[in-house]
């Protein structure tokens, strides 16, 4: 495709914004660890909101959501629970303020706090550690997919390259420029080139998104989306199974269909919620969400920054994503039936945009969704050097090193985990297929080890580090030996193998030192099971409160799931006009937020 200059010369002034960003701040970020990868504590908690938002608005994922919405309609809003979505929602309720009270850099460090430092505690440091490096790996090779295929549909050069043995396709090429652009900001600038940045990005994806929901709302009537569409693709709720024959409409989407696993939906969204609730009580993975957490400046303004970020991310992220599958379903529908059976469903969102964007806001719309690209993996590139450099380096290897040297092995280790994690997305099949094994094998190897380690004061650092372990190789092998089966179906299977593992390594080792158990109890105050410990605290200090929340909070988090879900379907009703079910939603939408007000926000305590 041809670009506009006008829209090229938009593209090229943001690349360079950025870039000047990074390197205009690069020395308040690099005074020391805490400012490199916390911004010291001192970023307003709204600036970390957007900045979250912004990481979580990456292309990749909002190509993956276009398809879905484009296949499914609006049973889609239900496929995101693979990760799961709500998940946002446990942060945003009780587990932001327990993370935040432990006042460390990282997960890792975290760690350290709940197990100790004696054999066990570092085994289980050490252990998170990898899994960190690991999930960023697989995030890294995630990007690179998403954005190859991005770019090669815009961008009007051919950069394949052909060097000896050595030879690039143009996605791949593109990919490891953009990668090249993002990681030299993010590595002069540490968090507080990422936040800007990313604030900067979110104000651009949002004008974007409405752009894109006007212009389908102006373009798309309520009977052109019937006509294209199978019965079953404008309802909500479902039985069973799926029943969408899309015979007549567009064949070759039954194959995706059976290709996805997704045909028994009722099944799928039964394990979606087991699996979810696991994950969600294992809390954030050490990554980028988890960074924003420990970098507010208190654990009210964390549980905020959480519950903004769900807020302003969904309404506009999915007013893009229903815009443009639309608009694809009415206008695009003979030349994807043209394509046949070697549709690449992937490149709905490309090629509406190409249709349907006009010059100016095509530009715009291009500087957004690289922004969307660059805002995630930053985000990604900037964590993850702290568990090397702070919970390897700094913790086992050179304790009494610099500020300086440490803030130089951070720019050392961030370039080194992009260029292993660029090797991998070399070898990955498609965004669908990554997705998949992250959200339901990698991180079912994570679950049951991080859910037992805030509920149950026996569970010890030897058990963490087994379940962990156990989790880890299970999700490699797991997946080998049931090949051809939805990766959220070895979920179960994955995750008893890791409780294995826990409980094998907690009850064949002694407990962890009663201090050190009392010390994480007075600090981090979790419901669960923790008596004898809570028992010997209240002991030593009488007037001690211990935390009485847990019916509040789960109260909360089914609310809250509500919520976020109204934030979601709001924007299909309205693009796909169904008034009587936007009504509704937003009637349910300000229900619940009157009770999050009052049973959630109200209660929070600095």
């Amino acid at each position: 495709m041809l670009l506009h200059p006008v829209d090229i010369s938009i593209v090229l002034f943001y690349i360079i914004l950025t870039i000047f960003i990074g390197f205009y701040i690069s020395k308040r970020a690099s005074r020391n660890l805490k400012s490199y990868f916390l911004g010291n504590n001192q970023i307003k908690w709204y600036m970390l909101g957007l900045s979250n938002a912004s990481g979580m608005f990456d292309i990749s994922g909002t190509m993956w959501a276009v398809t879905l919405m484009f296949v499914y309609g609006l049973k889609s809003a239900w496929i995101p629970w693979l990760w799961p979505v709500w998940n946002q929602v446990f942060v945003m309720v009780f587990l932001a303020i327990w993370l935040r009270r432990s006042n460390v850099m990282t997960g890792a460090q975290w760690i350290t706090t709940r197990f100790g430092d004696e054999i066990g505690g570092r085994l289980s440091h050490i252990i998170v550690t990898i899994f960190a490096v690991i999930s960023v790996f697989g995030f890294i090779a995630y990007f690179f997919v998403g954005i190859g295929k991005f770019a090669t549909i815009f961008f009007p050069w051919d950069l394949s390259f052909i060097a000896g043995p050595v030879f690039l396709t143009s996605e791949q090429s593109y990919a490891l420029i953009i990668i090249a652009i993002t990681t030299l900001y993010v590595i002069k600038g540490g968090m507080y080139s990422v936040v800007l940045t990313e604030v900067l990005q979110f104000v651009i994806m949002t004008i974007s998104c409405l752009v894109i929901g006007y212009i389908a709302f102006t373009q798309v009537t309520a009977d052109q989306v019937i006509q294209a569409v199978p019965d079953g693709w404008t309802d909500f709720f479902f039985g069973w199974h799926l029943d969408m024959d899309w015979t007549g409409y567009l064949d070759s989407v039954n194959q995706k269909i059976d290709a996805d696993g997704f045909e028994l939906i009722g099944y799928l969204v039964m394990m979606m919620i087991f699996k979810g609730i696991f994950a969600s009580l294992a809390g954030p993975v050490p990554s980028y969400d988890m960074q924003r957490v420990l970098s507010t400046k208190t654990p009210a303004e964390a549980a905020k920054m959480s519950g903004l970020t769900i807020l302003v991310l969904f309404f506009p992220r999915y007013l893009m994503i229903t815009g443009f599958a639309v608009l694809s379903l009415v206008y695009l529908m003979p030349e994807f039936q043209a394509m046949g059976a070697d549709i690449d469903f992937e490149l709905v969102l490309p090629l509406a945009i190409e249709r349907f964007v006009p010059i100016g806001f095509k530009g715009l719309l291009l500087a957004g969704l690289l922004a969307a690209f660059m805002g995630t993996f930053a985000a990604f590139i900037n964590a993850a050097p702290a568990y090397i450099v702070n919970d390897l380096y700094k913790k086992y290897i050179n304790p009494e090193a610099s500020d300086r040297k440490y803030v130089l092995y951070s720019y050392a280790s961030s370039l080194i985990l992009v260029v292993i994690g660029v090797f991998m997305g070399f070898f990955a099949e498609s965004i669908n297929s990554l997705t998949l094994w992250i959200t339901s094998s990698l991180y079912g190897g994570y679950a049951a080890a991080n859910v037992l380690k805030w509920i149950w004061w026996r569970f010890n650092g030897y058990g963490y580090f087994f379940g962990m372990l156990g989790g880890l190789v299970a999700s490699t092998i797991v997946p080998f030996l049931w090949q051809g089966t939805a990766d959220i179906f070895l979920f179960p299977v994955i995750l008893l193998l890791s409780f294995a593992g826990c409980i094998l390594g907690t009850y064949l080792t002694k407990p962890d030192d009663m201090e050190v158990l009392k010390a994480f109890y007075r600090q981090t105050k979790p419901w669960g099971a923790w008596g004898p410990v809570r028992r010997k605290v209240m002991d030593d200090d009488p007037g001690f409160e211990p935390n009485r929340d847990f019916k509040r909070d789960v109260w909360n988090v089914l609310i809250g799931i509500i919520w976020q879900m109204t934030l979601v379907i709001m924007p299909m009703y309205l693009l796909i006009r169904d008034f009587r079910g936007l009504v509704i939603t937003c009637m349910v939408f300000i229900l619940t937020s009157g009770l999050l007000k009052k049973y959630w926000y109200d209660k929070l305590e600095n």
